[in-house]
């Protein structure tokens, strides 16, 4: 949701749902959480501009609406997840307690960002996605 606003400023949430691969409605959902419209039918959304320290930095922001993304596509996963080929159950979810530096995290975080790169156009490319 985030990539769409980021790249071309504004967009509606049929646009981001074209792009992302996922409803309408869903996207109009968290658009609405983070990005006020500017009115009218087609409802182009833009990311919003802090107007005070209380809204927080916009990496706040990008993080909160992240991680509440994150949450749905795990609550989706978990009602879906018993009509789901045994493969893609085997690595599920993953979690583990790190007690790391700030340059161990930067150094994971590198990591796992290297680790997508072969991915990331699937965003824009619907058909390459498994």
């Amino acid at each position: 949701m985030l990539d769409p606003l980021a790249e071309v400023g504004t967009v509606t949430a049929t646009e981001a749902a074209t792009r992302l691969g996922c409803n309408s409605g869903l996207c109009s959902f968290h658009l609405r959480q983070q990005a006020p419209h500017s009115g009218g039918r087609a409802r182009p959304w833009r990311l919003k501009q802090s107007a005070s320290a209380a809204d927080g930095p916009i990496e706040e922001q990008f993080g909160d609406l992240a991680r509440g993304l994150e949450d749905e596509s795990w609550q989706r996963w978990l009602t879906q997840r018993d009509e789901a080929p045994s493969e893609w159950c085997r690595d599920e979810a993953f979690s583990a307690v790190a007690h790391l530096t700030p340059e161990e995290m930067s150094r994971v975080v590198d990591a796992i960002r290297r680790a997508l790169v072969p991915c990331q156009d699937r965003a824009q490319r619907p058909l390459a996605r498994p």
